[in-house]
């Protein structure tokens, strides 16, 4: 984590320009848990030399407004210490998990602007779905967000000098790459630390799940079959609970909004039809498999079906974490057992992309199929005789959408 100011060089930069701005907007940093939020603002401030003060409401009993009115007051008073007119930085981490919080923010936002005083604010948040509610009721107009995702192949390699085989199987959680050594050890890690802190803390602590087992079983599910398409009809016997698909449709935005699992929908080139469809299974970091999985490193790089499944999940997992905070759309496609892995679509450009895992299927006919129907601008091959697996994601998603 001690390297976030390196890189995540994209946001550095974007926060450090927006904070050397005159006081305009409220700045989110938004993304799961353990993907250098904290590290990366507090060197963003150190670099710019300029009072500051650092607070977080994460923890296991929620605050009320008085708590940030308190520490709103050491962000005032911070002001005063630095040059005059370059004023002071709040931060305020997981804010959302105060109760109101995006009433009392905007108050003491508009005093400030009011009194002219140039206390610059930065909000920082675990879950996007949840600190989004909060914005889009009381902040509409005051604020500007940065998503931060999980780190994609090339940091990791970059840092931690990893190879491919090593991020398809280990992830993109900077704070456990010291710990693969020990494979128990970086198992716990990730179950504890990620995975059971995210569902307790980020989603069961604040917001009303009535079935919670449930919402677990969801997350295990999504686990289990990433990258295959399941009806919410199919995933309820799967379960065996007597709930109904709207639930389950809302729990999974929930383990999305928390970002790590999540429901593609089909393309169909219409909205209507693609709400309607059954979701493609997705988790948004490997980690989440394997540490749950009895399968060593060296077990599934020999495993041709596990590790196929990783792969396609790698590859589903970076193309939605790079079109977060972007216009990029990615879908799946299956029509009458015909079938694409992946549909990119920024404004009209549609890109197809089949990724060439191991597992054994035919690729051709789902791809024909689609391209009668949709004339894609691009179609991709990723893995076995095409873009090798690591050149893709290592390639910013941009350079194939152009």
């Amino acid at each position: 984590m001690v390297k976030a100011l390196i890189y995540r060089r994209s946001a550095y930069k974007t926060i450090l320009s927006r904070l050397k701005e005159t006081r305009r907007f409220i700045q989110v940093l938004a993304g799961p848990r353990q993907v250098g939020k904290t590290t990366l603002i507090r060197q963003v401030v150190e670099s710019f030399d300029i009072p500051s003060h650092y607070a977080s409401a994460d923890e296991p009993t929620l605050k009320g407004h008085t708590w940030i009115e308190q520490q709103w007051e050491i962000g005032r008073l911070r002001t005063r210490e630095g040059v005059k007119d370059r004023g002071a930085v709040l931060i305020l981490d997981e804010v959302q998990k105060v109760p109101g919080w995006s009433e009392i923010v905007k108050r003491l936002w508009d005093e400030d602007s009011a009194a002219k005083i140039p206390l610059k604010v930065v909000l920082l948040g675990s879950a996007p779905l949840l600190i989004q509610q909060g914005l889009t009721e009381s902040l509409a107009g005051r604020f500007e967000m940065i998503p931060l995702t999980h780190w994609p192949f090339s940091e990791m390699r970059e840092a931690f000098g990893w190879n491919i085989e090593q991020f398809i199987y280990y992830g993109g959680y900077p704070g456990s790459a010291g710990l693969i050594g020990n494979q128990e050890r970086w198992s716990r890690y990730i179950i504890d630390s990620l995975i059971e802190t995210t569902i307790s803390r980020d989603i069961l602590l604040m917001t009303r799940v009535d079935k919670p087992a449930l919402l677990r079983r969801v997350f295990l599910l999504g686990c289990d079959y990433s990258g295959q398409i399941l009806s919410y009809q199919k995933m309820l016997g799967q379960l065996q609970d007597a709930g109904n698909t709207t639930t389950l449709a809302h729990y999974l935005e929930l383990l999305a909004g928390a970002g790590i699992v999540t429901g593609l929908q089909k393309f169909a080139g219409q909205k209507v039809r693609q709400r309607g469809s059954s979701p493609k299974l997705q988790v948004l970091n490997t980690a989440l498999i394997t540490a749950q999985a009895n399968t060593s490193f060296e077990e599934a790089i020999t495993n041709r079906d596990f590790w196929g499944r990783l792969v396609e999940t790698a590859v589903g997992a970076y193309l939605v974490n790079s079109a977060i905070g972007t216009k990029t759309e990615v879908f799946y496609w299956r029509e009458r057992g015909e079938e694409v892995d992946f549909i990119l679509r920024h404004g009209r450009n549609i890109i197809a992309i089949e990724v060439k895992s191991g597992r054994s299927k035919d690729t051709r006919a789902g791809m024909e199929a689609f391209s009668s129907l949709f004339k894609p601008q691009k179609k991709l091959l990723v893995g076995g005789s095409g873009i090798s697996i690591e050149e893709f994601l290592s390639t910013p998603v941009v350079e194939w959408i152009k």
